[in-house]
């Protein structure tokens, strides 16, 4: 018996009924319905999770805010967005609750540096959140990020392509997210789990995301009245400045 612990601790094998303790740090996607879908109840707090969609602009960053919003002020480290397609609006992250003195957006001027970015950014254990968009990305490539997330103890969210979903992928959670077709202004939107530890994938869950209308406000006193400290805008300047020729010679070559 002490040779097969010894053999499930050394390879990384698993049993069932270890999958709960996995996501001990699980962190509440603030949507019940989709809580009770994931393991741990919520999202990966240090893995990779795939959003998968046909298209960019539908809406798909309002999954995230109430996570966003709680990592923002209960951490103090930094959610960065990594090229996004669309600039996220400023006002509508505060609105949603996210500290916008946490946010970082960086566009690197590469696909190696992308992904160079990524991965480093995912294991600095400086950030609460990594969120991207990454293109024609490999299995091995999310497996180095996957890797990373467990490193740096941090949310790894890709968005992804649905025409993806037809291909394995090393991440822990996969999520496809549609519009719902009935729902005005995106006020809705269908997410179905075809990835997940332990269980099959689920059926369609929908989401409203107009009961945030009907929700107190939070209080952003203590925001607006403090002025952003200097090195708030020195870590922003010195992230969107970074070189290629300022990575370490051991950095990754992705190919």
């Amino acid at each position: 018996m002490s040779d097969l612990n010894h053999l499930m601790q050394s390879t990384g094998l698993w049993r069932a009924s270890s999958i709960d303790s996995q996501y001990l740090e699980a962190c509440p996607t603030g949507f019940e319905l989709l809580d009770r879908e994931l393991p741990g109840s919520g999202w990966p707090a240090s893995g990779i999770t795939e959003l998968l969609q046909k298209q960019a602009g539908i809406g798909e960053l309002r999954i995230l805010t109430p996570a966003l919003a709680h990592l923002s002020h209960s951490q103090t480290r930094w959610i960065l967005f990594v090229s996004p397609p669309y600039i996220p609006y400023a006002p509508a992250l505060a609105q949603a609750g996210i500290d916008l003195g946490r946010v970082l957006i960086c566009q690197p001027k590469s696909a190696k540096d992308y992904l160079w970015v990524i991965e480093n950014a995912l294991s600095s254990q400086s950030c609460s959140a990594v969120i991207a968009w990454p293109a024609g990305i490999l299995e091995k490539q999310i497996r180095r990020l996957q890797v990373a997330a467990k490193t740096g103890n941090c949310l790894g969210v890709l968005f992804r392509p649905d025409s993806v979903s037809v291909n394995a992928s090393p991440a822990e959670l996969r999520i496809r997210l549609r519009t719902h077709e009935h729902s005005k202004d995106n006020s809705a939107m269908v997410a179905k789990v075809i990835k997940r530890f332990g269980r099959w994938e689920s059926s369609d869950i929908l989401l409203h995301f107009d009961d945030e209308l009907h929700r107190p406000m939070p209080d952003f006193s203590e925001l607006l009245l403090q002025p952003y400290q200097a090195r708030d805008f020195e870590a922003i300047k010195h992230t969107r400045t970074i070189q290629p020729a300022e990575h370490p010679p051991t950095a990754y070559e992705y190919q």
